[in-house]
């Protein structure tokens, strides 16, 4: 009997080890840990660090620092063509937040119900039949990712030359999911609970034109994008006719191709730096007073999409449409969106709505350059973490874009640790 209760304590060790080093391995970003060094926590600090840490990046790179809504630093680099604020980058899921605009839009002129089941307004394809509810799935939980969709999208784009899928036959067996991705969008679990899912976003794509009656990038243009000044950005495949396109560099730092994408909204915008901030201005107050939303939508609308939409043990994960990566020490949110493609695509566009201040990081090359740098910025400013932040960081690990490198951490030091278990234990036996 002592031999059985001496295992089951032995197990219970090993078990609590590896908690806990996935614990210390998700906590480490939230407290700026292997993101940046930061001396100081003003805006020339962060952006004297982002340049030190591009004199080692394998690629490019534009980044934008703004202090209270107004351009206070950027600087641009490459390893082969100059970039600079005008440079057209494939922006991968921050595509998301700016899609978001486009069906708050459509909410703001009553197009669109954001509590409504999506299949009121679908024509062209409808949910496949399951187990659960399909009338669960609305506009305000696809936003959120709560409306119970289990694809997990993760979108690797198809080659170059090769023919992008149909929409509608996107949404039922996507060609391009990255490895370990079903494709499929379908309801699989209950609504409420946040599940990342690129296929909500490819199915508001879908909703956007069945509510506008126009081509989804036609209508991005007209109703987001040119009243904002965002005259370089667009979802239209491949941005045909676009100059000064980023090269694409894989984390060596080797040319890599220009994948093109059905699910724009997902994964397709295009642009550069300079447009990126004038999106981020859009969703705070003007230094001269003005109210957010650029005239596009009202501060009401921007307030609610930056409102806590999706929670886990009372963590806030997101809003409609961008992310909540923590309070800031002002109070409110620090939210926006980050961006990851395949291969060596990062991007990060965060917002301090208390302060005003924010950042756009645009990156190709390095593996995660401009999440890192985002979570930077965000580790200076950020009020404290808590147990229900790192609960909420750990949900956020199924978010296949972001999730890749902290899962190597983890599974190498479970590694590590059931080996030292099983050298111990062998001794132990001898």
């Amino acid at each position: 009997m002592a031999g059985i209760f001496a295992r089951v304590r032995f197990a219970a060790a090993v078990t609590l080890l590896m908690l806990l080093w996935m614990t210390a391995v998700i906590a480490a970003p939230l407290a700026g840990i292997g993101t940046m060094n930061v001396d100081g926590a003003e805006g020339p600090a962060f952006v004297d660090a982002a340049r030190a840490e591009a004199k080692q990046h394998r690629g490019n790179l534009a980044l934008v620092v703004l202090e209270d809504g107004e351009v206070a630093h950027a600087h641009s680099m490459s390893i082969g063509q100059p970039v600079s604020g005008d440079t057209l980058f494939q922006m991968a899921s921050v595509s998301k937040w700016v899609a978001a605009w486009g069906v708050m839009t459509l909410v703001e002129t009553g197009k669109l119900d954001l509590d409504a089941p999506v299949s009121r307004y679908l024509k062209r394809w409808t949910l496949p039949v399951g187990e659960l509810p399909n009338d669960q799935v609305t506009v305000r939980r696809l936003l959120s990712h709560t409306a119970g969709l289990t694809d997990d999208l993760g979108y690797c784009g198809f080659a170059p030359g090769a023919d992008v899928q149909r929409l509608e036959n996107s949404l039922t067996k996507a060609a391009d999911a990255c490895p370990l991705r079903t494709g499929e969008v379908r309801v699989g679990q209950a609504a409420g609970s946040w599940r990342y899912s690129g296929g909500g976003y490819t199915l508001l794509q879908l909703l956007i034109e069945e509510a506008s009656g126009e081509p989804f990038a036609d209508y991005m243009e007209r109703a987001v994008l040119l009243p904002l000044g965002m005259t370089r950005s667009t979802y239209r495949v491949g941005a045909p006719g676009a100059t000064d396109l980023a090269e694409f560099f894989d984390v060596d730092g080797t040319s890599a191709p220009h994948n093109h994408y059905t699910a724009a909204a997902a994964a397709s915008l295009y642009s550069t730096a300079n447009d990126m901030t004038r999106f981020v201005q859009a969703n705070m107050e003007n230094p001269a007073g003005g109210p957010p939303g650029g005239g596009v939508l009202s501060p009401r609308t921007i307030a609610e999409m930056r409102a806590p939409q999706a929670e886990f043990w009372g963590t806030p994960h997101w809003g409609l449409g961008p992310q909540l990566y923590a309070t800031s020490t002002r109070g409110g949110f620090i939210y926006g969106h980050n961006g990851g493609n395949t291969p060596a695509v990062s991007h990060s566009v965060r917002i301090d709505a208390a302060t005003g201040d924010a950042v756009v990081a645009l990156s190709t090359g390095g593996r995660n350059f401009g999440a890192r740098l985002g979570g930077g910025w965000t580790a200076q400013r950020h009020s404290s973490i808590t147990p229900f932040m790192i609960i909420g960081a750990a949900q956020r690990l199924i978010s296949p874009a972001e999730a890749v490198l902290a899962w190597a951490w983890i599974a190498g030091g479970w590694v590590i640790i059931l080996a030292g278990a099983r050298l111990i234990r062998r001794r132990r036996t001898r």
